[in-house]
C-alpha cells in the first residue's frame, strides 16, 4: 500500500507540471496546453480507481481542516460553455462532508451588486475557516466576459475615465492583491480553467440538443457565445499571463474527457491541501483529565462500573437457551467422545 501511495504522489507531481501556468512566465494556450491531453502514464480504468482513492483521501482532509479549524480553501472553476463544471464539482466533492463546503454560482450581477465594486459579491461569499468554498465562475468573469463584452463594462457605474485602456491591466493588479490578501490570512486560493477544444464543445452541444435527458442544459445564449471563441481564447490568455503568481497559480485541466478532468482537479486540490500540514488538535493534559473525569460520571450513572462478576452473569442470563455454546452445555455427541477419551485413559 506505500508503494502504491508513493507512486500516486509521483503522479500527481507530474501532473501538476503538465496543468499549471508558471507564474512570471508568457503562455501561449493553443501552442502549451492540449485539451485532449489524458497522460500515458494512466489509462481510464486506473483513473476511475484513483480518483475513487482520492475521494477517500480528500474526505479525510476536510475532516482535518475542519477540526483544525485554521485553514479555508477557496476553489475558482473557470470555464468556457460545455466544459464540465457542475459534473466535475458533483463527482469530485461527492465523498467531502455537504456541512463543510459551499457551492456558488455566479450569474450576472444584480443591481444591488452593480453598485458596489466587483469583487462585493464574491468577498461576501468567502468560505470561513475549516470550509472549502466553490466558486462555480468568479470575479474572473469581470477581466473575461465583460471584456469581451464591451457593453457590459459601458453598464457598471464607474466613472468615466475609469473605463479606459488599462483597466484590464489595474483588474489583474487588483485581483493579485486580493489573492495576496487572502493566502496571507489563511484563505487557500486554487485556480482552476477547464480546458475544452471547440470540437468537443460542439459535441456537446449537439447532445443537448438531441437527447431530452439533456435538453434542459441547451441556451441559445451558449451558442451565441461559440462565436466569440477567439476572442474568450485571446482574454484567457492575457488573463493567465498576468494572474498565475506564486501564490496562487492557475491550472489549465484539459476538459475533453470528462474522466480525466474529474482526476486532474481532484489531484489539484490534494496536492494544495497536503502541504498544509492538517491535522487533528493535540488534546491538551487538561482536557484529558477532563475525559477520564466524563467518563467516570458516565459510568456511574448506572451504578458504577460493573466488575467481572457482574459481567459474567449478565452475559448467562444474555445466553441463547437454544444454543449449547452459549450457554455452557456440552452437546451430547461431544460429551460421549470426552467420556471415551476419559476412559481410554483410566485404562
Amino acid at each position: 500500500m506505500a508503494a502504491k501511495i508513493e507512486d500516486m504522489e509521483t503522479r500527481i507531481e507530474a501532473l501538476m507540471d503538465v496543468m499549471r501556468v508558471p507564474p512570471g512566465k508568457k503562455i501561449n494556450l493553443k501552442k502549451d496546453y492540449d485539451p485532449g491531453f489524458t497522460g500515458k502514464w494512466m489509462t481510464k480504468a486506473e483513473a476511475k480507481e484513483t480518483l475513487a482513492r482520492g475521494i477517500q483521501m480528500l474526505a479525510e482532509m476536510q475532516d482535518k481542516l475542519w477540526a483544525q479549524n485554521q485553514y479555508a480553501v477557496l476553489m475558482n472553476l473557470q470555464a468556457l460553455d460545455a466544459a464540465g463544471k457542475d459534473g466535475t464539482i458533483k463527482h469530485v466533492m461527492s465523498g467531502v462532508n455537504p456541512q463543510g463546503v459551499d457551492v456558488h454560482s455566479f450569474k450576472g450581477p444584480s443591481s444591488e451588486e452593480m453598485d458596489h465594486d466587483y469583487l462585493w459579491r464574491n468577498f461576501k461569499a468567502l468560505p470561513s475557516r475549516g470550509r472549502i468554498g466553490i466558486f462555480n465562475r468568479s470575479y474572473y468573469e469581470e477581466v473575461l466576459v465583460v471584456r469581451v463584452h464591451p457593453e457590459f463594462l459601458a453598464s457598471q457605474q464607474l466613472p468615466p475615465k475609469l473605463k479606459d485602456k488599462r483597466i484590464w491591466r489595474r483588474r489583474f493588479e487588483e485581483i493579485n492583491n486580493f489573492e495576496k490578501y487572502l493566502v496571507d490570512n489563511g484563505i487557500i486560493v486554487i485556480k482552476l480553467f477547464l480546458y475544452v477544444s471547440k470540437e468537443a464543445q460542439k459535441e456537446r452541444f449537439l447532445k443537448r440538443t438531441q437527447l431530452p435527458e439533456k435538453n434542459w442544459k441547451f441556451s441559445a445564449a451558449d451558442i451565441k457565445e461559440r462565436a466569440h471563441w477567439d476572442d474568450y481564447i485571446a482574454a484567457y490568455e492575457d488573463m493567465f499571463n498576468h494572474t498565475s503568481t506564486e501564490w496562487a497559480p492557475w491550472y489549465i485541466v484539459p476538459a475533453d474527457h470528462k474522466w480525466f478532468t474529474r482526476l486532474a482537479v481532484a489531484a489539484v486540490l490534494y496536492y494544495t491541501m497536503e502541504k498544509l500540514n492538517l491535522a487533528y488538535p493535540t488534546v491538551s493534559e487538561e482536557q484529558k483529565q477532563a475525559l477520564i473525569a466524563a467518563k467516570e460520571e458516565l459510568e456511574r450513572e448506572d451504578g458504577g462500573p460493573k466488575d467481572k462478576a457482574v459481567v459474567k452473569a449478565e452475559e448467562e442470563e444474555d445466553a441463547d437457551p437454544q444454543d449449547p455454546a452459549s450457554n455452557g452445555e456440552v452437546p451430547k455427541d461431544e460429551s460421549k467422545k470426552k467420556s471415551k477419551k476419559k476412559g481410554s485413559k483410566n485404562r
